[in-house]
């Protein structure tokens, strides 16, 4: 739980995630069908209408969204390399 709240206040602070995913896809490190899969499951997402609580709701409609963007973020999170995990302190 612990580390899953230390890499939520990383992208929260978004000027320093910025870097971290600019560097996870020009990096030589990271092969190309991780670099595939994570675009793959961002527009997966994007094109898929699925919502569990309708965004008509306020706050509680993104809370879904949030959700989803997060475990796709942990993915990419999990698929770099450790010298860019420890680069930015992941």
């Amino acid at each position: 739980m612990r580390k899953w709240w230390k890499r939520l206040r990383f992208v929260v602070h978004i000027r320093r995630f910025l870097p971290f995913l600019f560097e996870f896809f020009v990096s030589r490190e990271v092969p190309m069908r991780k670099k595939a899969f994570s675009v793959g499951l961002f527009l997966l997402y994007m094109v898929l209408p699925f919502d569990l609580i309708p965004d008509w709701l306020a706050l509680f409609g993104f809370i879904d969204d949030f959700a989803v963007l997060m475990f796709i973020l942990q993915q990419v999170i999990k698929m770099a390399p450790i010298s860019l995990k420890e680069k930015y302190n992941l």
